[in-house]
Formats: structure tokens, sequence, C-alpha cells
């Protein structure tokens, strides 16, 4: 099986005939902007046809503006000089993919805040000529700001290729399907497409309704991402459901969240929980609708993980009843493609990067490089966990331009299918290790953690997210578990480590869920009677009774905050010589941002490594079991083996590392029952010494011995 879908192009029919061959293509799909001719609709492949449901009737829409998709939007703070103040609600957003709903009682659905006192303003007036919110009872030099309802004129997805594209079509406008006719419209659209599209075996819905959280400025560019968002699932309509059902009302401050939109990175409140639960049952339903209609035409139903996924997110309660018959996702790295390949479901697809868009593909770009970088973490994840299905996005005129490209990924493709074959699809072979990911969000967040957008880099995450790139293609299972998990069942019998990692105050590392007692004593009781406990950066973090890790004495370790600097501390200026987390280490491991003032809180806890006076990594005996602590884990092949070696020593390991870890820390060897995988990591020729014979592995190769 070829397992390949290919996003073709009409006009490029020779050349897709060639890459059938050449990449063992057996799928072709249409993209955004693009069609399939006769010709490429007759070559004897399957076809999958993209549709995005909400965007595809812009007369429609136009005949009934209040379908429009709205969403919760938050002005500038503007300080008061006087006692009248204008605030410019508009300022720093894209007139072109907004404009406030001034159709309703606005009084009601938006609202205005004096943030130096936190407390609500509630006599004001809204200028429509200058789109500007008036105060005349402000109080000098304190901050004001507004939340607003705002139609989108321009739907956020369609917007942003329009922009990388430098198309000149019609902007696309966003159906909300929460109105009934709209969505009785939308579902009569769809069965209309079937029934013209006898051709088409597999449907693949760019997601279903509402977008994530993709906000751009006044410049066009993006100023607000929150992949996780539900803001733009606001309407009256729908507030005033939520209210008749949940029995109370939402306000536009619960959404906005003083410009957080309720990021993934902090607590949730009970309402943002109930608003979300709310979302995804009627996502869940309406989707559920949309697939049962193509399995009356018997066609295949799938779903771009991504774009419009609010309210399907796929470890969420509600997805398996939409009854997909696969996903696909865009695979930036070795989390993403595990996020995808985990999903419960029939079958799986990796979209890699680069996507086939002018941004990579230009004069002087360099798609191979953008690609092999990407594809060395996927094919680590795909070792671990495969995927049935693999394709690239974009148009294929602009890749044909780059005829090493196409050689490329020629080469990917036969590592992709080598891997799947092989393993008969179920991954390679594991340790026993078992890591239960602890964080407040739990399951909903499999692979998605500290993130702003998948695959994305960003200060404050790459710390972090490092560790889990490094944990997405290392031989051990890894699931997502929360505090409330914990609370409900204990901790799981089959967990072999726990993993805590992030900064403190956001659900990552757990926050105010550190103060309850229970999760402290069940954790002490688990790690003394020989679990282990790996945490990194600012681990069971909560200031509370005068410490910040709550757990320092399983840690080892503790952080200073400057509240505690009068009592002495032990100064670190030198480590454990020999311990077996660090024994092959040669070069310095990366901290990223780190950790300051981290010092010994445990006669038992050993110093691995100091930065700045700093203790930066710790290994704590504690009763029958371990911990390990690291003040940061970018991703690299290091950090990785460092990871690796700790989760060996934290289950007591140490005596099984000659299989499973080589004398090279670019190559990783992985086993198929019995037979040996090994992977070059790096760009450079490597050597290892593989059962006693070396191995010579040029850049970037896969081996099976």
């Amino acid at each position: 099986m070829s397992r390949f879908t290919l996003p073709g192009e009409t006009g490029m029919e020779n050349k897709i005939k060639e890459l059938i061959s050449l990449w063992g293509v057996d799928a072709i799909r249409d993209s955004d902007g693009t069609a399939l001719s006769d010709e490429l609709l007759g070559l004897g492949v399957q076809i999958y046809s993209t549709l995005c449901l909400i965007r595809m009737d812009n007369e429609w829409i136009k005949a009934h503006p209040m379908c429009r998709q709205q969403i919760y939007l938050m002005s500038e703070r503007f300080t008061a000089f006087d006692t009248y103040l204008s605030i410019d609600i508009m300022q720093t957003v894209f007139a072109e993919q907004f404009e406030p709903n001034i159709d309703v009682d606005i009084h009601k659905y938006w609202q205005v805040m004096d943030r130096t006192t936190g407390e609500e303003v509630t006599t004001w007036n809204y200028n429509s000529s200058n789109k500007t919110v008036e105060i005349s009872n402000a109080i000098p030099y304190h901050q004001y700001d507004v939340s607003f309802l705002a139609y989108q004129k321009w739907e956020p997805v369609s917007m942003y290729n329009h922009i990388t594209n430098g198309w000149t079509k019609e902007h696309r406008i966003p159906v909300d399907v929460r109105h009934e006719d709209a969505g009785k419209h939308v579902l009569e659209i769809l069965e209309d497409w079937l029934k013209n599209h006898p051709k088409t075996d597999v449907v693949r819905f760019t997601t279903f309704i509402y977008c994530f959280d993709l906000i751009y400025n006044q410049f066009g560019k993006e100023k607000q991402v929150n992949w996780f968002g539900y803001a733009a699932c606001a309407s009256p309509l729908a507030l005033e459901m939520f209210e008749k059902e949940y029995g109370y009302s939402l306000r536009p401050e619960d959404l906005t969240d003083n410009r957080m939109y309720n990021t993934p990175f902090k607590n949730p409140t009970k309402k943002y929980l109930d608003w979300m639960d709310f979302n995804q049952r009627f996502v869940a339903s309406f989707a559920k609708k949309c697939v049962d209609l193509v399995h009356k035409y018997n066609k295949k139903a799938i779903m771009f993980l991504g774009d419009h996924w609010a309210g399907t997110e796929p470890y969420g309660k509600y997805f398996p009843s939409i009854g997909l018959d696969a996903v696909v996702g865009a695979a930036g790295d070795g989390v993403t493609t595990r996020m995808i390949a985990d999903i419960p479901v029939k079958e799986t697809e990796a979209r890699f990067y680069p996507y086939f868009f002018p941004d990579v593909f230009h004069e002087g770009g360099n798609p191979v490089e953008e690609s092999q970088n990407v594809w060395i973490k996927c094919r680590r994840s795909l070792l671990q966990k495969p995927m049935e299905r693999m394709g690239y996005g974009g148009y294929l005129s602009l890749a044909c331009k780059f005829p090493d490209f196409i050689e490329h990924v020629k080469d990917v493709a036969g590592q992709f299918r080598m891997i799947y074959d092989e393993t008969q699809g179920k991954g390679c072979d594991k340790t026993g290790i078992k890591v239960y990911v602890l964080n407040t969000w739990g399951k909903i967040r499999t692979w998605q953690t500290h993130q702003v957008a998948h695959s994305l880099w960003n200060q404050r995450c790459y710390s972090y997210l490092g560790a889990f790139e490094a944990l997405s293609g290392l031989p051990v299972d890894v699931e997502f578990i929360s505090f409330d998990d914990i609370r409900q069942n204990g901790i799981p019998e089959d967990a072999s480590v726990i993993l805590n990692a992030g900064d403190a105050g956001t659900a990552w590392s757990g926050d105010d869920n550190w103060a309850d007692e229970r999760i402290q004593a069940l954790i002490r009781k688990w790690v003394r009677s020989g679990g282990g406990f790996l945490g990194i950066g600012e681990p069971t973090a909560h200031r509370d009774k005068g410490q910040l890790f709550v757990l320092q004495d399983v840690l080892g370790v503790q952080r200073e905050l400057g509240l505690t600097a009068s009592c002495n501390k032990p100064v670190h200026n030198e480590k454990v010589k020999q311990h077996f987390i660090t024994r092959d280490l040669n070069d310095s491991p990366d901290y990223g941002e780190g950790m300051g003032m981290i010092y010994q809180a445990s006669p038992s806890c050993e110093i691995l490594d100091v930065s700045n006076l700093s203790c930066s990594m710790a290994a704590n005996e504690y009763g029958s079991g371990r911990a390990f602590y690291m003040a940061g884990c970018p991703y690299d092949n290091v950090n990785s083996r460092i990871l690796f070696r700790a989760l060996m020593w934290l289950t007591h390991k140490e005596n099984e590392w000659v299989k499973w870890l080589t004398d090279n820390v670019n190559v990783e060897c992985n086993y198929i029952d019995g037979k040996a995988v090994i992977s070059n990591n790096s760009a450079n020729k490597q050597k290892v010494n593989i059962g006693g014979s070396v191995i010579e592995l040029k850049p970037y190769e896969l081996k099976l011995t």
C-alpha cells in the first residue's frame, strides 16, 4: 500500500503521473484555491476533496448577515487623563477581519472595565461613526478597556491563505450553523455537493465550525493566537442557550479574560470549562450529522486537525461520537506527530511540513533543509507510533520548481512506509517504562502542552516542550493525566514515572492544585514505595507555607524566591563526578531559559550539574523511589539522551542500558522483534557500535539491521 496523499492541481497532470510512481502516490486531493481536472479524477487513485462548509456560500450569508460567525475581542488599555475618555476599540484590530456588532444590546453583550480598580463601568456610550466607546465620568489616571462582540467579516483560515499567497479573490465569510436556518442550509449544501461529486472517495473536512482564536492586528499580522480558544464560538444566541441550560449567564470578561483569552497555560475557571463543554457537545452533534451524510453516499469522512477545531478536540469526551473514519493533521515535529498518531480513530494521516507555499518555495529558498529538520523529529515519533498515511499541503506547481526537493520526498516516503510495514503499524519495541504527564488538563491536552499553536517556537515554551519532543521518540509509553484524575482514582497502577513540568502559576505545573494535601500525600507515598518522579523547571510549584516546590522532599531541591534569603543555602559550585544519568555526557546540556537559585534541600540529593551557582540537574533517593530534576530541557540529541537515562534510572533499569543506549549520542537504536533500527539524527556522518559491529551511517540515515 502506497499510503501517500498528494495535493493535486489542474495543469500538473503529467507531473502528477510521474509522482504517482516516484513517490508512491495512491491518493490525490484538492487544496484551498485549487481544483482537480477530469484527467486527474480518472487516474485510478483515491480522490480526496477538501470542504470547509462554513465558508462555501457567500451569497447566502450576505443575505443573512445576522448569521455571520462572531467573536469576543478586547480593546487595548487606555489611560484617562481627565474625566472624559474615548476608547478606539478597533485601534489594533484588523478592520478587514472584524466589525463591531452593534445589532444587539451592547450594554448587555459588551463590557467596559476600570482595570485599575477591577470594577465594571456601567455608564458609557458608543460612537458608531468612529467606533469609539466614550466614558464621561472616568477617574483620571485609571486605565480602561472594552470587551465587545464582533462579526467575523473574513474567515480566518481563508484569510491566512489569501494573505500568504497574495490572492485577490473575494473574501469568504464564515456562517454560524448554530442558527437553525444556517445549519439547515449548510447541510443542504453538503448533500448537494455529495450528489454532484460521485468520483470523490474521501471527504476531508477542514475541521467543522469554529476556528481557534486567530486575531490579526491593524497591519494584517497575527496579534492573538490561541490554538485552544473558544472565544470564536460566541454569539448572542449561544450565550442565551448557555444561560438557559446552565442557569447562569456569562459576561464578556469570562471569555476575553483580561486579554488572556483563557489560555491553556492558566488553570481554567469553572465557567470556562462549562463553556467548553457546551460548545463541544453542539459541535460534535453537528459534525456527526455531516459525517452521517457522507456515509450515506458511501464515502469516507475525515477531519483535518488544526483549523476550525474548537469543539472537536480529539481527546475530548464527545469526539468519538462524531464517527470519523480518519484524522489528518499537520506534523511539524515529533510532538505534533504523536498528537495525531495517538488519536483514537481507525486511521491517522500526517501532513508534513513545509507547506508548498511561497514563504518557503521561492527563489533562494531551501525547502529540503526545512523538510529535513522536520522529518527527523517526525521520524523518531513514527518509530514509536506509526501512522497509516502521509502527505503534504499547498500547491504542487511551487514544489516542482525544486528537483532536489522532489528527490528528497521520495526518500521520506520510502522511510515512512518502511517504518509502518516493518512494525506492522504497531511501532518499535518498548522498554516497559510508562510515563504519566501530570498537569491540570490531563488527557484532553495529550501531546498539546506548552504550545501557543502547533509547532511554533515560543520563548516561554521551548524549555519544556523539548522534553515532550524527546519523549515522543523514546521507547516508552506516555499518557497524560490530570490532578482531578488522581483525586478521583489515585495514581494508575501501571505508572512507572510521573512527569511534572512548567513554570510556577501555570496549568502545566499545576498552580494551586499543589495546595491540595491529598495530592501531596498520594504522590509522596507512591514515590516512597518505588515510583519515579521527574520534574522540569518549577515542578510542584505553589507559594505555600514558606516554600515554592511543595514536594521539595521528593525532588531534593528547592528554589529561592528572595523571601527566605536570610536563611543560608548551600553554595553550588561542584557537582557529582559520576552518575548513571550523566555518565556519557561530553557536551554541556542546554537548559534553555533555565532557572536560578535552585539549591539542594535534602542531604540525599546529588547535584549533577551547576549553572551560575544554581543547581541545574539533580537526582534524589526517596525511600524506595527516586526523583530527577532538570532546570529546562530544550530538544537536542544530548538532552534526549539525558532524559532517557533519567527514565531508566528512575525505574531502576540501569542494567538494561546496553541494549537501548548507543555509544553515540547522535544515534538512536530501536528494535522490531529483535531487529535493530538505527537512526542517525544528525546532519553529519556517524559511526556506532551495535552488538560489537561498527556501523557507518550517512547524514540522517535510517538503517534496519
